[in-house]
């Protein structure tokens, strides 16, 4: 089998602009997508995304009056190809259907046949409000800006609409609660297809802090003390969550830095808020469960996330009081 043909799914991404959309709602999210396929290349990998630009029009004003022109047709989708359905807001307090091109998205929209990993809804601010006229929130939990969180349950009351939250995801529809929370939905989105390492280089070169997930009780190690700018640091972290069984020491980390290792221990506590070999350890802890989930036996999930051994591994899994133990998780993954 050739190198293309195990080459992972391209992800056709298309974002649907109306005329007035909110330009933060749709360049964000697609900056982190260019990014993120940016990092792919330069570590030698094949991009993940392909972005389109599409619209009942072939030009539209913006929100902020900037006109876009060359906008494609929207699509026929394959059955086949995976991609990704944008839809984001526009300008006031009410969004109006009564346009003919807002009529012929909300027509385009009633044929699409959501599946997980196949053709998903992503929803940015009042997007979600269009999804709704199109019938295809029902029965499904989403969330809107805090401005049109009434008119999505009045649109459509079979919907369960969730306040206060960063973003929503119900199987293949993703919601989030509109402008700079896109970017939040898209860096998760990343992190699924492309690992959380690499989600969290996307954020630190868009300078944005990560939040957590719509489904963790608390953040990922991955993501977790990475909401600061200091460069070297990051460089360190990403060293460490990268390779976590390397043979890492204060001393290996601050080489990585170009620091001394007090310095580094400085740097750790200033601006991530925890020590360097605490951090590695919950690494490596996340590391280990990934593993043990997976289905690996406690030998191997130890030797993958830098653990001298099983029993080390089970003296770390009780300290940090995580749930159940390493045999029992790796037994019930591999029933």
């Amino acid at each position: 089998m050739s190198v293309t043909e195990n080459a992972p799914s391209l992800i056709n991404v298309y974002f649907v602009l109306l005329p007035d959309s909110l330009v933060l709602d749709w360049a964000g999210p697609a900056e982190a997508l260019r990014i993120a396929n940016q990092a792919l290349t330069a570590s030698s990998q094949p991009p993940r995304f392909q972005l389109h630009f599409v619209s009942p029009t072939p030009t539209s004003v913006t929100s902020v009056g900037v006109m876009l022109t060359g906008l494609q047709p929207l699509p026929v989708l394959s059955s086949t190809a995976p991609c990704w359905v944008v839809l984001v807001g526009q300008p006031g307090s009410v969004i109006s259907v009564d346009a003919d091109a807002t009529r012929a998205v909300l027509h385009w929209l009633r044929g699409l046949r959501l599946a997980t990993g196949r053709l998903e809804l992503v929803m940015v601010c009042a997007g979600s409000v269009l999804a709704a006229h199109a019938g295809l929130l029902a029965g499904r939990r989403a969330t809107t800006h805090h401005h049109h969180l009434d008119e999505l349950q009045q649109i459509e009351p079979r919907c369960d609409v969730v306040t206060n939250r960063v973003f929503v995801v119900d199987g293949p529809v993703f919601t989030s609660a509109g402008v700079t929370t896109g970017i939040d939905l898209f860096l998760h989105r990343i992190s699924a297809i492309c690992g959380p390492v690499l989600a969290a280089r996307v954020a630190q070169t868009m300078v944005v802090a990560l939040r957590r997930g719509p489904h963790d009780p608390e953040f990922s190690p991955f993501l977790a003390w990475r909401g600061h700018l200091h460069p070297a640091l990051h460089r360190v972290q990403d060293a460490v969550s990268q390779m976590p069984a390397q043979a890492w020491s204060v001393a290996a980390m601050a080489a990585v830095a170009h620091a001394s290792p007090r310095h580094l221990s400085r740097l750790f506590a200033l601006h991530a808020g925890i020590a360097p070999l605490d951090y590695l350890r919950r690494i490596r802890m996340a590391v280990a469960q990934a593993a043990l989930e997976s289905g690996c036996s406690v030998s191997q999930a130890a030797s993958m996330a830098g653990f001298s051994s099983s029993t080390q591994l089970r003296r770390a899994w009780h300290q940090f009081e995580m749930a159940g133990t390493p045999s029992k998780i790796s037994s019930l993954s591999n029933k």
